[in-house]
């Protein structure tokens, strides 16, 4: 069989079939048979693992307006923005909290700002941080009559 170059050479730097198709406008089966012909494997199908979980967090973000960072992922039904890496699962609170600090949460983590689900490290907080933001605006408003 013989081989186009442009072809091999995709094959060779780790490109799928699929991926030599939609680039030199040829057919999938022209691709995987050149694959066979070169004895190469089959290109692993579907997404590239994440490399740590704040890769992954990252994947299921989106930037919007005021700063946010809206995920985009999956949500328990408790609302909680969720996801599992090598089969440990993480809240993207907790997740966005180890990005900014230099310390683990201390119980719950919920965000700061009133955008649904914002997931923004600048903008989540933990029990410890709101504690200290009560106790702050105790001491300069006083407590509620």
């Amino acid at each position: 069989m013989k081989i186009r170059a442009d072809i091999a050479k995709l094959l060779y730097a780790g490109h799928s079939d699929h991926e030599i198709a939609r680039r030199l406008h040829v057919c999938e089966r022209t691709a995987g048979e050149a694959r066979r012909a070169l004895h190469l494997p089959q290109h692993p199908s579907g997404a590239k693992p994440a490399n740590s979980p704040e890769d992954l967090f990252r994947a299921r973000t989106r930037r919007v307006k005021g700063g946010h960072l809206k995920w985009t992922g999956y949500l328990t039904n408790a609302g909680v923005p969720y996801f599992r890496w090598q089969k440990r699962g993480y809240t993207a609170y907790r997740v966005a909290f180890g990005i900014r600090h230099d310390r683990p949460p201390v119980g719950q983590v919920r965000p700061g700002c009133d955008y649904p689900h914002c997931v923004a490290p600048d903008h989540v907080e933990d029990q410890q941080m709101r504690t200290q933001l009560k106790t702050q605006m105790t001491s300069i408003f006083g407590g509620a009559q």
